[in-house]
């Protein structure tokens, strides 16, 4: 559900109060009735269930965002999700690098590292029903957006493997076959600019036809001082397009075919050093323990290219009103080049010796996925079911070059010459991932109780199969032990298979018009796989949760208001957790991935959405999650280790007004939402905690401006994200040796835009 915000002091003082006073997420938009006039919030249609269907009629936490939301908040790609608008959606860098992205929900599925063929996330994305497979990719502008649906909780049924924390779904506007185009410019600080056009062009032959465009760019937002036109740290260069063509060749079979190309360039963000350890420090490398404008020093830097094109096609065929069949096919291929120079302070200082470790990793992708739904009602029973194919070849590679030299006394530095075709593989993996699954899930709704309980009852049976090796360890062919303990020199095999059966129960009930109650019981599932980072490459196992979880879902006062809250209580089990050595002086460091650890997961989702008056919205929303997990074997320390949850703070919490108003035969809006976040951890083995986080958005705009009679419209607006230029640092890490070091969050960013509508 959208939210919408709150002034400053009045909003941090609401996101200080009790949970109860904090509860929502209301997508609510203040609207006339066309009946009576009536001021009300607006009805959200969602498609969780793989049918249109009223949010508030849906038996499952759910929050989403229209177009509206996200223009108001300046969101360009999931990334900027990771504001906490959508408190219980957590999305975090994989450490400096935003051209991968971690995604977690309920205390499921953040990885501490996003880099890895042969493993997945635990928060499936899909894009227009479409499986996104890779981390890599996700931080890609997105295409004129209707909404996005965060499903909270596992959706192993409908939505398949890798959803145990649960799914991000993207819906695209669809051609309308009229006439129009909407095109808008803007600029901001740090040099940012962007522009993009959406035209839908006039039906020909039943054929309708959308193109859309976009260019997105920005300086970066930490210097980096060199001399030789370097560019800083956190920049981004996006750009892309998508055209859509949808043949409606009767009232009931349509054809969708839509082609997408993006390019999106970023660099890392800059990591500080913000506790001395026991090592000593450079002169030239002093503590920075608040957020920096400047790097201590410049470092050769070149910008991480991320290339993603795909085709899709989707059959939309309604044999009859009561039964429809629809097919998904999709292929899309992905090249990401990872460049992340930002962590010269976890070099050790020697005299006259070389630090600033350069990562240049490569990952390269191509998937293809094919889905078919067959989605039907008889009486009392509403149904879906289907069978789903996906197949993926991925394969990677990294370099880890030192790029920079001390003097003697460390109060100065000289940049090496690189020549990375003289520079051996840290190391190197493919894999070739192929899964599939037949799914189905009903809705019976018994001829009792007026025929307000719901019964669904769902399953989902699913085969991962992967099969890759290891092909290179630190320049060479790794050397393992065989299954007859034999020391072999060669590439190290992978070749797995895994079965699950996902069900899911659900009992729902109508107490009035406006009141649903429901119980749920579901489970998901994460694949199995292997550590490219690993010295053995040895297989783990699937990561599974069970969940049960009990909501409300209310609107009252003639629809002028609405609580919606879930509570739930899941176990996890042979959770996957990542274990890793920092070898000093050795650019590779090892990391070990194991099945070493089980837990529990338990909170509590709150959303609220209320309109006082004619064209004021007030929202938010609260999340409560408290992650509970054993403590496991690390293979590096010989030990038990506590397991630290990554990226789940405890409490979490948004505020949003919205207010419309007409002003000068035209249409004022002002939009303001803040974000709270306790801190979080960010390595599983690491206690050092996050900084607690604060930040707030806002917009203004001037909208319906005529330009041309009625048919062509201006829109003028003013915003800014992290208005208060609030400093904290997402991710803090400490090393004995080291120290403890952060990445700080972006400083305010603002701008203007105009937008016409034709």
């Amino acid at each position: 559900m959208g939210q919408q915000g709150l002034g400053a002091t009045a909003l941090r003082a609401c996101l200080m109060a009790s949970a109860a006073a904090m509860v929502i997420c209301g997508q609510a938009h203040a609207e006339g009735d066309a009946n009576d006039g009536a001021v009300g919030l607006e009805e959200v249609v969602v498609t969780a269930q793989k049918r249109a269907t009223n949010l508030q009629d849906t038996p499952i936490a759910i929050s989403a965002m229209t177009s509206d939301d996200l223009q108001a908040r300046h969101v360009q790609s999931i990334e900027d999700l990771g504001d906490g608008s959508i408190p219980s959606l957590r999305v975090a860098p994989f450490f400096a690098r935003n051209s991968a992205l971690t995604i977690g929900m309920r205390g499921i599925g953040a990885l501490g590292d996003a880099n890895q063929p042969a493993r997945d996330q635990a928060v499936g994305v899909y894009i227009n029903g479409v499986y996104l497979g890779r981390a890599q990719g996700l931080g890609s502008a997105m295409y004129d957006v209707e909404r996005i649906e965060v499903l909270k909780g596992p959706q192993g049924t409908l939505f398949g493997r890798n959803t145990e924390g649960g799914a991000v779904s993207i819906v695209t506007r669809a051609p309308s076959g009229e006439f129009g185009m909407r095109t808008a410019v803007g600029y901001g600080d740090y040099n940012a600019y962007k522009a993009e056009t959406h035209i839908d062009l006039p039906a020909f032959h039943d054929v309708s036809v959308k193109i859309d465009g976009l260019v997105s760019k920005r300086d970066g937002t930490t210097t980096n001082p060199t001399s030789s036109g370097q560019p800083d740290f956190n920049s981004y260069d996006k750009s892309g397009v998508q055209i859509e063509a949808l043949w409606r060749a009767t009232d009931r079979f349509n054809v969708d075919y839509a082609f997408d190309d993006s390019h999106d360039a970023t660099t890392p963000y800059y990591v500080q050093l913000l506790k001395k350890g026991a090592l000593a420090l450079a002169p030239l490398m002093p503590l920075q323990p608040d957020r920096a404008k400047r790097a201590n020093v410049g470092v050769p830097m070149q910008p991480s290219v991320g290339n993603t094109w795909g085709h899709r096609l989707t059959l939309d065929w309604k044999l009859s009103d009561d039964l429809e069949l629809k097919t998904i096919s999709s292929y899309r291929k992905l090249s990401q080049t990872q460049f992340d120079n930002a962590e010269e302070v976890l070099s050790v200082f020697a005299p006259n010796g070389n630090f600033s470790r350069y990562s240049i990793a490569r990952v390269y992708q191509d998937q293809s996925s094919h889905e078919f739904q067959v989605i039907g009602r008889l009486p009392q029973i509403e149904y879906v079911a289907g069978a789903f194919y996906y197949r993926e070849n991925v394969r990677d590679n990294a370099q880890t070059p030192n790029s920079l030299q001390w003097n003697a006394t460390g109060t100065a530095y000289t940049t090496l010459s690189l020549d990375l075709n003289t520079v051996p593989f840290d190391r190197a993996s493919h894999v070739t991932t192929t899964s599939y699954g037949v799914f189905g899930q009903a809705v019976w709704t018994p001829p009792v109780l007026n025929e307000a309980l719901h019964v669904t009852v769902g399953g989902r049976a699913t085969t991962d199969k992967k099969k890759g090796s290891l092909d290179t360890v630190n320049g060479a062919l790794p050397a393992y032990v065989d299954a007859n303990k034999i020391t072999v020199t060669g590439t190290i095999p992978l070749d797995k298979s895994w079965s699950h059966f996902d069900p899911l129960v659900t009992v729902a009930y109508d107490v009035t018009d406006d009141i649903n109650v429901y119980g749920r019981w579901s489970t998901g599932y994460k694949a199995g796989g292997a550590n490219s980072r690993s010295l053995t490459y040895r297989a783990f196992s699937p990561e599974t949760v069970s969940m049960y979880e009990i909501g409300v879902k209310s609107e009252f006062w003639n629809r002028r208001a609405r609580l919606n809250v879930s509570a739930y209580s899941g176990e996890l089990k042979d959770a996957q957790v990542d274990f890793s050595v920092i070898i000093l002086n050795n650019n590779r460091g090892t990391l070990e991935t194991t099945n070493a650890a089980t837990g529990k997961t338990k909170g509590v989702d709150i959303d609220v959405a209320v309109v006082p008056l004619e064209g004021l919205t007030l929202s938010a929303a609260y999340a409560y999650t408290d992650v509970k997990l054993s403590k496991a074997f690390n293979p590096f320390t010989n030990a038990q280790a506590t397991i630290y949850p990554l990226y789940t703070p405890k409490n979490t919490g948004s505020v949003t007004i919205d207010y419309e108003r007409p002003a000068l035969g035209a249409s004022f809006s002002a939009h303001i939402d803040g974000a709270w976040s306790d801190g979080q951890y960010t390595s599983t083995t690491d206690p050092t905690l996050s900084d607690s986080a604060f930040l707030v958005n806002a917009r203004l705009a001037l909208s319906d401006i005529k330009l041309n009679g009625d048919s062509s419209t201006l829109q003028l607006s003013l915003w800014s994200r992290n208005l208060l230029d609030e400093a904290h640092a997402f991710l803090k890490n400490t090393n004995a040796a080291l120290g403890t070091y952060g990445i700080y969050n972006e400083p305010r960013t603002f701008g203007v835009e105009a937008s016409v509508k034709f």
